[in-house]
């Protein structure tokens, strides 16, 4: 009787012990290369279906091509919620999937270049609960769409990949582990290590497209006179011709309002109109402000209710009554839109679709935030403005902003973006010269005059680069549709406001030194977009600038 007893008692623990490790069954490992390799990254070089992997078809060692296939192979001994579940007993299975992922690892030579929690929406959870092998593309010659390939570009283009992989020989090595944000940060063991030995082969590179790029005349500047350190410019020249830096078309640097700096790229010339998205949101915050300044608008604090009936649009709340145009202007309204988020009611993406963004943007619900309260980027915010303000300026905006401000700038050759009522949007899309550009940029840095002439009031820019969002910890400021960024370059920081588009496109004001500086670029939608302008001006412009 005992010994039954003490058996059922074995059974009942070794079968609580079962249930605590996995949560899930994981598919069996049945193939003999993932018993063979099990806990293991692999690489190839072409795509192969998993049943039709074998032993040869694995490599330790390749020429590095960009435009060649990479693909990596994990081999796991369990599925990915029963890792997770091994960091967090009291979590069910879709608990778990919506607070934790892989995080990926990346060595070069034995050092730790990049580290990635993977977004928990990456993989779907059918395969994260059974699964115990998939396959990653790194490289794709034919561009598969895949959360691989991005994670590689994050890797490679954002976070310093490239700059490790330079010409020669190196060890590549990745580790795979699981992690739980709960809301503190656990790692688990790792559950995949591969590496593989990278050939970066030698380019050549012509001189002329090394070189720094002599100002031509009649650029409606004064050339500058400063010495500019040029080998900091040949090195940015070099990268850019590598394609260590992509897609950037256009660079001007302006220092106490003379031409010190003017380079194009990838076919782009001093007269191409530069397509640079939402840098065309900060022109809102400029006509916005003229137009208060001309009497047109009564102030930025002017509600929403003084220029609609809202009871008119869907949604309606006593909370809408309250939106002032400043909130839109700082991107604090408490509409439901937010771009970064996908399922938002109110994400751009959703308004482009639809005949009448105006009315898209104000049949939107509101959240419980204040208005000015929360920052959330809400691209429809800043259309609701442009037709705040087409509606108030005598012949409307387009005129405006031609007679208020681009003919007093000299500014003849542009093209707007219009909305389905064909009205110039201030969502972005103005595509302009990147000199014009620079003009811009110039006329908030002297406090909004241009020639002797007042364009913009003192007091508005003032408030325009004020950071009305100190204590947010994603960013470093926003005022009125302006950035914050303080750059940093050894022990100095330089502070500055500025317009920011897809793409890389940037128009930075410095506030403390007199220069600013221009970058056009057509990365969209690329994640190291933004990261790779800030880079170009960090250790390069600015470096170059004050011969650092």
């Amino acid at each position: 009787m005992k010994s039954i007893l003490l058996f059922v008692l074995l059974l009942s623990f070794g079968l609580s012990l079962g249930q605590s490790k996995n949560l899930t069954d994981p598919d069996a490992i049945i193939n003999p290369l993932h018993k063979k390799y099990i806990n293991k990254v692999i690489f190839l070089d072409k795509t192969v279906a998993p049943d039709q992997l074998k032993e040869s078809d694995i490599i330790t060692a390749t020429e590095f091509q960009e435009d060649k296939d990479l693909d990596i192979r994990i081999f796991m001994d369990n599925s990915l919620v029963n890792y997770l579940h091994q960091l967090d007993h009291s979590l069910s299975s879709d608990e778990l999937l919506k607070k934790g992922n892989y995080q990926f690892s990346f060595y070069v030579d034995g050092k730790l270049i990049y580290t990635e929690n993977l977004n928990t929406g990456a993989g779907t959870p059918d395969d994260k609960k059974k699964k115990t092998t998939f396959r990653i593309p790194l490289l794709s010659s034919k561009n598969e769409d895949s959360w691989g390939r991005y994670m590689w570009m994050r890797f490679y283009l954002a976070n310093g990949g490239i700059d490790a992989l330079e010409e020669g020989d190196h060890l590549l090595r990745i580790e795979i582990k699981p992690y739980l944000k709960t809301p503190a940060l656990k790692t688990g063991s790792i559950i995949a290590t591969g590496e593989i030995q990278l050939k970066i082969p030698h380019k050549n590179i012509p001189e002329h497209k090394i070189a720094v790029q002599k100002i031509q005349a009649n650029s409606g500047w004064k050339v500058s006179n400063e010495k500019l350190n040029e080998e900091k410019i040949r090195l940015l020249n070099r990268k850019i011709a590598e394609n260590r830096f992509r897609e950037i078309t256009g660079i001007a640097v302006i220092k106490n309002e003379k031409l010190l700096l003017e380079e194009y790229f990838r076919n782009s010339g001093r007269d191409s109109l530069q397509d640079t998205r939402s840098v065309g949101k900060s022109f809102a915050s400029a006509l916005a402000g003229i137009a208060i300044q001309d009497g047109y608008l009564k102030s930025e604090n002017q509600m929403l209710k003084e220029f609609y009936d809202l009871k008119q649009f869907k949604n309606y709340s006593p909370h809408k009554d309250s939106v002032t145009i400043k909130s839109l202007l700082t991107m604090s309204s408490g509409f439901d839109g937010d771009d970064s988020d996908e399922n938002s009611p109110g994400n751009e993406e959703n308004m482009y679709p639809t005949e009448n963004w105006v009315k898209f943007a104000l049949d939107l619900p509101v959240t419980q935030n204040k208005p000015g309260k929360t920052w959330r980027y809400f691209t429809t915010g800043v259309v609701m403005t442009g037709d705040i303000l087409d509606k108030t300026v005598p012949k409307g905006l387009e005129n405006y902003a031609e007679k208020k401000l681009f003919q007093p700038l000299g500014i003849t050759n542009y093209k707007w973006q219009f909305t389905p009522q064909q009205k110039p949007s201030l969502a972005g899309g103005l595509r302009m010269r990147v000199l014009d550009f620079a003009k811009f940029g110039q006329l908030y840095k002297n406090n909004g005059k241009w020639n002797g002439k007042n364009i913009i009031d003192k007091n508005w820019i003032n408030k325009s680069f004020t950071n009305y969002f100190p204590n947010t910890q994603d960013f470093e400021g926003y005022g009125y549709l302006f950035w914050r960024k303080v750059y940093k370059v050894g022990d100095r920081s330089f502070e500055a406001y500025q317009s920011s588009g897809n793409g890389g496109n940037k128009i930075i004001i410095f506030t403390e030194i007199p220069v600013v500086i221009v970058v056009t670029a057509k990365a969209y939608n690329k994640p190291y977009a933004h990261i790779q302008t800030d880079k170009i001006v960090q250790e390069y412009l600015l470096p170059a600038i004050f011969n650092e």
